[in-house]
């Protein structure tokens, strides 16, 4: 009998595994019918051969798979990894970038911040004022140029004022003359920063074009005019600084607020809101204001010193501006006296705590002994604290160097020259008001000593040598009298109670000193007056009792080696203006350097 062979669904048996889960997800992409097995998407027959093909593939798929996935994790790490790296490095550059690009001795500053500025810009007072408000948007978003590692110390303090200022470098008046930019000037390193002129009215001054560059001398002129947005801007500008200032304190935002910073509370000057540092306002008045008229122009600057007193630390008194007709006829000895003490009065009554100081700015082309001595007189006079020499000149140099065509006719242009040849002049000039300053010093009536604790109860004592004996006695006398106790049993019990001092020599009625002769009561009226306080000379007053006057100048200066040469020649601080609109923000940083430099030089060589 012939055996049939079992059919192949026999032969095996479908794993449970295989029996609970469907391998419909295993089949080809292109399924072809076939006899020996249906469509797998129902599968109701047992395993068969061609099926195994389709287990085989279940595993050489998941090996597969499984190495992908390794594959995919690698890259991923891999992926991740130079994402971090690039990251990191955008990071790392964006910090260096931001660090590099705010400090002020970074080289961009110089040599592609300002070139850009003239390239984009003719005309220099749009450059200027461009470069102005590139500076307060910078300040606005915390990104502003500033002074990094500075090494000031004791070896560039200098105290002007009261003040113990952290360097001497200051910037002129022009750089900011509407107060927009204060704080982000004070950053760039100098310790007085001088904003303005303002006047009463805001006025426009000249007519456009009013700058002019002088690029092969570093040098500029303007006949800009005093154009000014206005004294009570300027105040409302700086009220503004402080009060945001006091609000960062936690004082608030209100006047007692302002009024705390002002009056010290927050350890900074009220002006300046830096610790070291000095505000300095420059006041001026309307070119409308008729020039012989004394008390009107008296008024436009009181007017000016009332709205900004408050605010600064140092009120400039512009007396020499080449560009204001009539201005410079001010320096005269009268009517600067007058002017000038109106506004020291007017400074004084500034509301807080430390008055303002104030100073008076001279021109270099009033240079004559007369005048020279005429203003330090009228400064003497007036009780001003000050004199910054130094101003625009309405002369032209000679030039440095070869002249190009374009700028030969620049230089025909009417206004102030302001630039490196003016230096010398500066420091001539700074030793001349040095030294009749000093001597006025010395001439100076200073205040007599009062016997009297309470002044408006003291005897003034005249000693003058023309002076009557007599009433020199009396007024002794008078003296004593007020100062004796009253002859009281009480007060003559306390005074027996009271231990005894032995009299002077010159006065024990049997000493027979030089003092006095046999022949001369010990205490009579001569020895008496002898013993008065010597009088004061008209040579020797002042001495000690005067004040010596602070000297700030400006013109020329471009390095730390002329900054040091015109403190040796008697300033107490040297500004810049047209060195920081050529070398850029980096300027004041550079000068320090650079005196540091000369100051170290100067002590090896002095060493044996």
């Amino acid at each position: 009998m012939t055996m049939l062979k079992p059919p192949p669904s026999q032969l095996f048996t479908l794993p449970i595994r295989l029996q609970t889960h469907r391998l419909d997800r295993f089949q080809p992409s292109i399924h072809r019918p076939h006899f020996l097995h249906p469509p797998l998407k129902t599968f109701p027959h047992p395993l068969k051969s061609s099926h195994l093909t389709y287990r085989l593939a279940s595993t050489t798929t998941t090996a597969a798979a499984r190495t992908a996935a390794q594959t995919t994790t690698t890259a991923s790490l891999l992926t991740r990894t130079k994402n971090l790296f690039l990251g990191t490095s955008i990071a790392l550059s964006l910090v260096f970038a931001y660090l590099y690009i705010t400090d002020v001795r970074a080289g961009i500053h110089q040599w592609a911040v300002v070139p850009s500025l003239r390239w984009f810009y003719e005309d220099a007072e749009e450059a200027h004022e461009r470069g102005t408000e590139l500076l307060g948007g910078l300040w606005a978003w915390g990104v502003y140029p500033r002074e990094r590692g500075a090494k000031e110390g004791e070896r560039l303090e200098v105290e002007v004022f009261g003040h113990m200022l952290a360097n001497p470098i200051g910037t002129s008046a022009g750089i900011d003359k509407h107060a927009a930019i204060p704080s982000p000037l004070f950053h760039l390193g100098p310790s007085i920063v001088e904003i303005g002129g303002c006047t009463p009215y805001p006025q426009d001054g000249n007519a456009r074009p009013r700058v002019f560059r002088l690029p092969s001398q570093n040098a500029l002129i303007n006949r800009y005019g005093l154009n000014s947005e206005g004294a009570d801007h300027v105040a409302m500008k700086l009220r503004q600084r402080v009060r945001e200032y006091a609000y960062g304190m936690g004082f608030g935002i209100d006047e007692e607020a302002e009024q705390r910073v002002l009056d010290g509370e927050a350890g900074v000057p009220g002006g300046s809101l830096m610790p070291g540092r000095l505000l300095a306002v420059q006041v001026a008045k309307n070119s409308w204001t008729p020039d012989d008229d004394i008390e009107a122009v008296k008024a436009d600057y009181v007017y000016c010193v009332d709205a900004v007193a408050r605010y600064s630390d140092i009120i400039v008194v512009n007396v020499s501006s080449p560009n204001t007709p009539g201005l410079r006829g001010l320096q005269r000895v009268e009517p600067l006296t007058n002017i000038l003490k109106g506004v020291v009065s007017a400074a004084k009554r500034a509301t807080k705590t430390t008055r303002p100081a104030v100073m008076v700015k001279v021109s270099p082309d009033e240079d004559s002994e007369e005048q020279v001595r005429g203003i330090c007189d009228a400064v003497w006079e007036s009780g001003v604290d000050g004199v910054i020499v130094g101003n625009t000149t309405k002369r032209r140099p000679e030039p440095l160097g070869a002249l190009p065509s374009r700028e030969a006719a620049v230089l025909l242009e009417q206004g102030g020259y302001s630039g490196p040849q003016l230096f010398e002049r500066t420091v001539e000039l700074t030793k001349r008001y040095r030294t009749l300053l000093d001597e006025g010093m010395q001439a100076k009536p200073g205040p007599s000593p009062m016997p009297s604790k309470a002044p408006s109860q003291a005897i003034q004592i005249q000693a003058s040598p023309d002076e009557d004996l007599s009433a020199r006695i009396e007024a002794t006398t008078a003296r004593d009298e007020k100062n004796l106790k009253p002859d009281t049993p009480e007060a003559e019990a306390e005074s027996k109670s009271q231990p005894l001092f032995m009299l002077p020599e010159r006065n024990i009625p049997s000493s027979s000193g030089d003092s006095g002769s046999s022949d001369t009561p010990a205490l009579s009226a001569s020895h008496h007056v002898d013993q008065l306080p010597a009088a004061p000379s008209q040579q020797d007053s002042g001495k000690g009792n005067s004040k010596r006057k602070v000297i700030f100048a400006t013109g020329g200066i471009t390095n730390g080696k002329q900054a040091l040469e015109v403190l040796e020649a008697g300033a107490s601080v040297a500004q810049v203006y047209t060195a920081l609109v050529y070398g850029g923000v980096g300027t004041i940083a550079r000068i320090k350097d650079e005196m540091r430099d000369e100051m170290e030089t100067s002590r090896r060589k002095s060493q044996p």
